[in-house]
């Protein structure tokens, strides 16, 4: 489904990106591990195209997307959560998700919340309150549910545990489970790199702008080189 060749990015004169090479295949859950500052954020961020790239390719179903702006790639299906969840904090959270959907004809919007509700109730029952004043547990499931409102192809997370308590880790990737299981195709970035190559079908890690490893998500998990660089082992 996904697949980038060679690709590069910078920062100014920086390079953040040094020629990767990954796919992502439907229906698979790959994860992408690495520290901070490796620039994991950066390649999401160029796979949606809000990144430039400076050399490679990013086919997209066998569509060299390199040059595509970042809405029509929403349309194609690439629909990125992003990290930190970034809601509109003023407006609802039912238009939050609507605002989600706004790619898709209005007709798909009430099948679609009905989806997004049934997945989180929370939801549901907070539909008319402001986005900014639930918790950072909902406004995950929030920034969740206004990705699938976009009926994505490709869901890219980036970061969704990050700075929830760990009963509220657990139910964000009890979620991912969720829409793995109903044949979502998910590209994942989690800093939790012991949760996230547990439910990874296959993983990279990055260094530096590089993929240094790939392998399973349980072979990554057992290498003895990544316990003692990211499992703390």
């Amino acid at each position: 489904m996904l697949e980038v060749r060679a690709l590069a990015s910078h920062y100014g004169r920086i390079p953040a990106l040094k020629g990767i090479d990954l796919s992502v295949h439907a229906g698979e859950l790959v994860a992408l591990v690495g520290a901070n500052g490796a620039g994991k954020t950066t390649l999401l961020r160029a796979i949606s195209g809000v990144q430039p790239v400076s050399a490679g390719e990013v086919l997209f179903a066998g569509t060299d997307i390199t040059g595509f702006a970042p809405d029509r790639r929403v349309r194609l299906g690439i629909v990125q959560v992003p990290e930190g969840r970034q809601v509109f904090g003023p407006l609802s959270v039912l238009d939050n998700l609507l605002l989600g959907a706004y790619t898709r004809p209005r007709a798909e919007s009430a099948d679609s919340l009905e989806r997004v509700y049934a997945l989180f109730p929370a939801l549901a029952e907070r539909r008319r309150q402001p986005a900014g004043t639930l918790s950072g547990g909902q406004q995950q499931m929030l920034a969740m549910g206004r990705a699938l409102m976009a009926q994505p192809k490709l869901l890219l997370l980036d970061e969704p545990s990050m700075g929830l308590a760990p009963r509220l880790v657990d139910e964000v990737f009890a979620t991912i489970g969720t829409l793995k299981a109903a044949g979502t195709t998910i590209f994942l970035i989690d800093q939790n790199a012991r949760a996230a190559l547990a439910a990874a079908d296959r993983a990279y890690v990055l260094e530096t702008g590089q993929v240094v490893a790939s392998g399973t998500g349980a072979a990554l998990l057992a290498s003895p080189q990544v316990q003692a660089a990211y499992l703390g082992l």
